[in-house]
């Protein structure tokens, strides 16, 4: 078949709804369809989804992406490939038959605070650390996963007898997707359970005994870009397609955004920050809250990262909207910042939830400080920005000093990128350029950049570069002035409000 008439299809299974899209040859988009999901909050910090519910969900996103597909004209069978990138961290526990033992848990889930306590009053952080590059937080996977064992005898009972299969989302689809016949996961979703070894890229048995979960049932592990089994999504397609890539949904973002090379970095930019960095084919250790992960994987190459979590960052803008009234529209705030020529010493340090990395200070309270007479509601809005590209500084300059590598650039997603003084701010403050992929489903991208290696499509790393189309903003502030205004960024985050 001719490569520029192939089609890849992509799913990412999201925490609020899948998207389904397909991609061609030159990996832009063709055909998409979201289909929301509901998620369950319950007491307790409980936070579940119905197993059936992801599946289907899936499913009938698919159906109204081909629907979309074929309407445009386009024939089925040009689709050659598919490729999954789904929400980390949440898990299923299902029997051989596939029938589920439990609710899916989500990653949002705070049910196992005790727990944590517990392992780390036993000292087993170090351990977990040292095998697993992640720190114990009920954000991974095990914990909850203890949580259950100790808390539902049927749950118990399945485990110990090695009649209960363990799988994050992307594992659960494959396996009813392909009727059981394939059980597998991949290097990224499997580093985020506490439970995988960054060293061997395998299941750690010891951390499993150590956890009272031998008798676990765990998927086989391959890199992103591999064969995981063939699905005709319940006859939504005339002939099984091949699903040539399973990935956590942050990875594929950086997957999408082409970091490829160790120094190269993302920054998804929503509620909260995620940042990811790329430090090459050796795992690099943290000493400032960071954690170590796998970035993307295919069968001829292992890149790792490091990944800073920023908890505030759009949530402070919805706070000038919802709870000052200082903005009826996000979209006002570029304006208002760049009606002021500086911060005049004002800064808003978004501690609402605590600070995540590199401070890791969750009792933290949000402070405004520096305010004078001469200060309106336009410096307050400024300093509100200026908290994202300062925060984010935070965590580059801490994983700059992790891994000994420089940054080489900054890839952004999110919606904030819409926001020109954000990125103009955040440019000169790194002194590196800060690129958007121009595409809001990068996840998705990423996803089908891997399916389409392994099919095929693209030829390799090179290939890939070459079809991406950034618009990049490069630095241009007068750095002394920017280098001023961090300083004083970091004096107020330690509490020192004397910004002379």
């Amino acid at each position: 078949m001719d490569s520029n008439k192939q089609f890849i299809l992509s799913i990412d299974q999201g925490t609020s709804g899948t998207k389904a899209l397909v991609f061609d040859a030159q990996g832009k988009q063709v055909a998409k369809a979201t289909v929301p999901l509901k998620t369950h909050y319950l007491d307790g910090g409980l936070v579940e989804q119905d197993p059936e519910d992801i599946y289907q969900n899936v499913l009938k996103a698919v159906g109204i992406c081909l629907a979309d597909f074929q309407f445009q004209g386009h024939p089925l069978d040009a689709i050659t490939s598919c490729g999954i990138s789904n929400q980390r961290e949440t898990f299923l526990l299902w029997d051989k038959n596939g029938a589920p033992l439990y609710q899916a848990v989500v990653w949002q889930c705070k049910r196992s605070i005790g727990v944590c306590d517990r392992l780390k009053a036993a000292g087993l952080e170090p351990l977990i650390k040292d095998k697993t590059g992640l720190i114990i937080d009920p954000y991974f996977s095990g914990t909850k996963l203890i949580w259950l064992y100790e808390n539902d005898p049927a749950i118990a009972t399945a485990i110990d007898a090695g009649e209960a299969y363990f799988g994050t989302v992307d594992t659960w689809l494959l396996y009813r997707l392909t009727e059981g016949n394939h059980y597998l996961t991949d290097f990224t979703n499997a580093s985020r359970t506490l439970f995988f070894n960054l060293d061997t890229l395998d299941w750690d048995r010891e951390l499993l005994d150590n956890m009272g979960l031998s008798g676990l049932q765990l998927p086989a592990v391959r890199p992103s870009s591999a064969e995981f089994g063939v699905t005709d999504f319940e006859g939504l397609l005339d002939a099984p397609l091949p699903i040539f890539a399973m990935i956590g949904d942050s990875h594929a973002a950086a997957f999408g955004e082409a970091c490829f090379e160790p120094g190269t970095a993302k920054a998804t930019m929503g509620t909260g920050c995620s940042v990811l960095m790329n430090v090459g084919d050796e795992r690099k250790s943290s000493g400032h809250g960071m954690v170590s992960t796998i970035c993307w994987s295919t069968e001829a190459q292992v890149s790792y990262a490091l990944e800073g979590v920023i908890v505030t960052c759009g949530a402070t803008i919805e706070w000038l909207k919802n709870e000052l009234g200082l903005i009826q529209d996000s979209r006002e705030t570029e304006a208002m910042a760049k009606a002021v020529t500086s911060n005049q010493g004002v800064y808003l340090v978004p501690a609402f939830s605590g600070l995540g990395a590199p401070h890791w200070d969750m009792k933290r309270k949000a402070s405004l400080v520096g305010m004078t007479f001469d200060s309106g509601k336009n410096h307050i809005v400024r300093a509100a920005l200026e908290s994202i590209p300062y925060q984010i500084k935070d965590v580059i300059s801490a994983m700059e000093e992790d891994a000994q590598l420089d940054l080489e650039a900054l890839n952004v997603d999110g919606g904030i990128t819409a926001n020109g003084f954000v990125i103009d701010f955040l440019a000169d403050l790194l002194e590196k350029p800060v690129a958007r992929v121009g595409i809001a489903d990068v996840s998705a991208l990423g996803a089908a950049y891997l399916a389409g290696l392994k099919a095929g499509v693209f030829k390799d790393l090179a290939h890939l570069q070459q079809l991406q189309q950034k618009q990049q903003t490069v630095p241009n502030g007068p750095a002394d002035s920017i280098k001023a205004a961090y300083a004083g960024w970091q004096r107020a985050v330690k509490g020192n409000t004397d910004n002379s």
